[in-house]
């Protein structure tokens, strides 16, 4: 076997139908665009995106055009535009490389999916509880094409969720139904709504269901391929198609399970991943570990799209509590005691935190918790430096050879 087959990743044979969803998914809002109808809303990846799908938007989350401008490395090339206009360096680089991308008129989705450029938003929907720059992000482009902004603003820093951060949420939530209205051209309604969060619930049910697959031994999946099939559940939710991709998936993580078909093979140490995908370095990152016979089960990131507070019942209430249960609006208390959590379900061996330059909110290293839960637990723990997008942020030696010190760190342990 060559060497670039021992570090490849097995094929997930449902990526093929995701990727027909995700290239229907873009089609469609061009369409929109072209034709005008449907209206189409930009929304936050962690926004309420099920109201605006029952008020018959189309959806687009400008979070998934980051991502994408980061693992077509394209990122590093536009920042610059954004900070000669005035966009800190230090801020949010899937901000600064989406506004850069969209100041050059240049975007990925030409390449991927036939798009002459973004599909320009109707409305601006926004939830603070990822970080401020998202509502910055959003206001660049209410700016430039005169449009409506609106948003959620979420508390932070939450140890307990309590009935008075729902009940703000939800009505913040109720106020932005007469702008959604006006823009649509629908009128809300309530039953709609209850739906597209019945249809959320079940996404998210799934897709807890295929990253708790990274809890069998060997695992069938990596940490590399849950942020690509994370997709659909963060540009479909709300819709009938996610479901049906995620049954498809999930079905054939269970047969891999049932055959001890292992993502790598042979599994030796087994990690969990706190913070962002460094998205220009996932190929290599990936191969690395598989030449290391070493696989990252379980992870904070993916985990963000898992929404078990969903309620059609009460569909404002349990939205507002789904988008505030997560894990980047709470405390360092209860973040420590979800990833313990996880990290004992999951057999996890050692701990890999991502200090992200450009995404604090995001990055869980610089206030002691890597040593806290080392300590604690027992696990050796890595930082490594860099960025969600900036790779300027990032050194593949220094990283590349961090990570070989830290798994000689596991053998060494192991063999004790």
């Amino acid at each position: 076997m060559s060497a670039a087959k021992e570090t490849d990743r097995k094929t997930i044979h449902a990526t093929t139908e995701m990727k027909k969803l995700m290239a229907s998914h873009f089609t469609e809002l061009a369409e929109a665009k072209k034709n005008g109808r449907p209206k189409v809303a930009w929304c936050t990846s962690v926004g309420p995106a099920e109201l605006l799908h029952a008020m018959g938007f189309l959806v687009y989350y400008p979070e998934n055009h980051g991502a994408l401008l980061g693992a077509t490395r394209m990122a590093t090339e536009f920042i610059p535009a954004a900070n000669a206009v005035g966009y800190s360096p230090e801020i949010c680089s899937y901000l600064t490389a989406d506004v850069g991308a969209y100041l050059k008129g240049v975007t990925p989705l030409t390449k991927a999916y036939g798009l002459k450029e973004v599909p320009r938003a109707d409305i601006l929907v926004y939830n603070t509880n990822q970080c401020r720059d998202v509502q910055d992000w959003f206001a660049f482009y209410a700016r430039e094409w005169n449009v409506p902004l609106i948003g959620v603003h979420t508390h932070r820093n939450i140890k307990e969720v309590k009935d008075y951060h729902i009940a703000d949420l939800a009505e913040q939530m109720k106020a932005m139904i007469p702008v959604l209205e006006e823009v649509s051209g629908n009128r809300f309604d309530i039953d709609k709504l209850r739906e597209t969060v019945a249809l959320s619930l079940e996404c998210t049910k799934l897709w807890r269901q295929v990253l708790e697959c990274g809890a069998a031994k060997p695992a069938p999946l990596t940490f590399f391929d849950a942020t690509i099939h994370m997709a659909p559940a963060v540009v479909l939710r709300g819709l009938p198609q996610a479901i049906d991709y995620y049954k498809l998936l999930l079905k054939e993580l269970k047969e891999r399970i049932a055959n001890s078909v292992a993502a790598v093979e042979g599994e030796r140490h087994r990690l969990y991943w706190d913070g962002m995908p460094i998205w220009g370095k996932l190929r290599e990152l990936s191969q690395q570990f598989m030449t290391l016979r070493t696989n990252i089960v379980a992870s904070s990131y993916c985990n963000s799209w898992i929404f078990d507070a969903f309620d059609p019942a009460q569909p404002f209430e349990s939205m507002a509590r789904a988008y505030t249960e997560l894990f980047i609006v709470r405390d360092e208390s209860y973040k420590e005691a979800y990833m313990e959590q996880w990290i004992k379900t999951f057999s996890i061996d050692g701990i890999i935190f991502h200090d992200a330059r450009t995404c604090p909110n995001n990055s869980n290293s610089r206030y002691g918790m890597p040593q806290r839960m080392g300590t604690r637990l027992g696990l050796p723990v890595l930082v490594i430096n860099g960025d969600l997008n900036d790779l300027r942020c990032y050194s593949e030696e220094q990283t590349r050879t961090n990570i070989e010190a830290f798994i000689e760190q596991l053998d060494e342990k192991r063999s004790c």
